[in-house]
């Protein structure tokens, strides 16, 4: 039997201003019925995390995954020109994991990943990676007709632009304002419910400011690839907390002292609890802190790690980088190398110690939302190299190759990660960009497009991996899903691919509502506008 969430006043009439803001920026509260869900919703016991892994600039999803039979390669081959890939090069998704494996056939067709993604691959022949085919910023379902009318209805503001596009994702609301993101809203609803002892922010950023897990009462917490920044004096070496150097010691009493001033007030809470935060952030994730990071001076290549574990020895490869968990008797990502030292293989990897230090003796978080992102996507130019893909993998095909092999490497680490940390069905991998890019070759790359194709990893009873889901547009250019350039018109909108993720999530339909206002409009499409992507929570 649930025990039922015990409200406070101070938790109700914080839940009410949340209610007043969603309803004033997207008209959707008409009732009470949705404060009425929250009151009575119980508090997860569980641990479950989101991951954004944004894709900044518009990736070529064109190229990331292709079709491999015979007809519809051809007029794949036939409509991309000088940015076509090779069919011999393609990685081939199949059924299951080995090369006797079937190929996986969706709606008539076989696919393949790009070849700098043996990553993906594998995690798609696990069945652990999911993939969402031609995904967009929708303000309603929208066809052809719909488009070419000119009709503001069917097309999002400013619809090739890279800030508006992004911010249309992260918001999911591209007909209003944008005041607050999809992520942050799920965070304003659900905080204080799954996280009432939390110690840090239920968002947590390791790529600056974004609009995604902007919230009312919910703030983001950003975080740098090497841990919380915090404020060191001289002779000590460490955070403010807990800390004997003089000038640490001179602001926290400044700190500590009773302001009548309610601005000084509110200051001083401010710089207080962030010193707090930052301490407890850095000494929380230190027993998984890279041993090449030690203060003691680092390590060399396969030398003993002493003071993190009796015996205990790693294989630091050129490059690359992992992480260290005593509890788990060796680094993460153990046999791939670890992360990659790369922008987003070091911003996993610090989401994975975040999530490792996410229990009662540190964090105390039942409910995260992470956010990560790369950027370089935006290939107008120098998306292959000259000599296309023949002579792989001896070149490096071009600046597109670089990027994606990046993401699959460290996504894939990051998944052996949450493996290694016994969660993996527990938290979910999902990636998001501006949009896709046009079909046809600008003679050196590929100019701004709109819908996308998008991949969602996690553990095999989270992620319904190993599948395909929406339909691959029709690769004719001026065809029935092209604006008239090349640019396909989605067929799945953000809010559907949200709302599957928040479903699992544990938001209930009233919830999923309140941060998706627009989802009623597609819910003629799929079931309760759910995609399907994810398992039964």
């Amino acid at each position: 039997m649930n025990t039922p969430n015990i409200i406070t006043r101070r938790s109700f009439l914080r839940r009410s201003a949340l209610f007043a803001g969603a309803g004033a920026a997207a008209g959707t509260l008409r009732d009470m019925k949705l404060i009425n869900s929250l009151m009575a919703a119980d508090p997860p016991t569980d641990y479950k995390a989101l991951v954004c892994v944004f894709l900044a600039g518009g990736n070529d999803a064109n190229n990331w995954i292709v079709p491999t039979d015979n007809t519809t390669y051809a007029q794949y081959a036939a409509g991309r020109g000088n940015l076509v890939l090779p069919s011999g090069s393609l990685l081939p998704l199949r059924t299951g994991p080995n090369g006797s494996d079937p190929l996986y056939n969706y709606q008539g067709r076989t696919y393949g990943f790009h070849p700098a993604c043996a990553g993906l691959q594998t995690l798609w022949g696990e069945k652990k990676l999911s993939i969402v085919q031609n995904v967009g910023t929708l303000v309603r379902p929208t066809t052809k007709a719909n488009y070419t009318s000119g009709l503001a209805a069917y097309r999002p503001p400013q619809l090739f632009s890279h800030s508006d596009q992004v911010t249309q994702w992260q918001t999911s609301i591209p007909d209003q304002p944008p005041a607050t993101g999809w992520g942050g809203r799920i965070a304003d609803i659900y905080n204080s419910v799954a996280n009432p002892a939390g110690n840090i922010s239920m968002s947590v950023s390791l790529n600056g400011a974004n609009t995604l897990q902007i919230g009312n009462l919910v703030s983001q917490y950003h975080v740098s690839t090497a841990g919380a920044v915090v404020m060191n004096a001289t002779g000590t070496g460490g955070g403010l907390m807990g800390a004997t150097g003089v000038r640490q010691k001179a602001i926290q009493s400044i700190l500590d002292l009773n302001h009548s001033n309610l601005q000084r007030q509110a200051y001083a809470g401010v710089l207080d609890s962030a010193i707090y935060t930052g301490d407890l952030l850095n000494n929380s994730t230190a027993t998984t802190r890279d041993p090449t990071d030690s203060p003691s001076g680092g390590y060399t290549n396969a030398q003993q790690v002493t003071g993190f574990g009796a015996g205990q020895t790693f294989r630091w490869d050129t490059g690359l980088t992992g992480i260290y968990n005593p509890a788990l008797g060796g680094a993460f990502a153990s046999g791939t190398g670890g992360f990659p030292n790369t922008t987003l293989g070091t911003q996993l990897k610090m989401i994975a110690r975040l999530i490792a230090a996410r229990g009662p003796s540190a964090f105390n978080m039942n409910r995260q939302i992470f956010f990560a992102s790369t950027g370089g996507f935006d290939t107008h130019t120098a998306q292959v190299d000259g000599a296309g893909f023949t002579n792989q993998p001896t070149n490096t095909g071009g600046t597109h190759y670089g990027l994606l092999r990046q993401v699959s490497e460290a996504m894939f680490a990051f998944q052996r990660a949450m493996e290694q940390l016994g969660i993996s069905e527990k938290v979910v991998a999902f990636t998001a960009s501006d949009f896709s890019r046009t079909f046809p070759s600008n003679s050196q790359g590929s100019d701004h497009g709109w819908g996308s194709h998008h991949i969602v990893v996690g553990g095999q009873t989270a992620v319904d991996g190993g599948k395909m889901f929406g339909t691959l547009p029709n690769f004719a250019v001026n065809g029935p899903d092209d604006t008239g350039t090349g640019r396909w018109i989605p067929t799945l909108s953000v809010d559907e691919h949200t709302a599957t993720l928040a479903k699992w999530y544990g938001l209930g339909q009233s919830d999923i509502s309140a941060v998706l206002p627009n989802l009623g409009r597609f819910n003629t499409s799929h079931s309760g506008g759910y995609i399907g992507f994810m398992k039964p929570a």
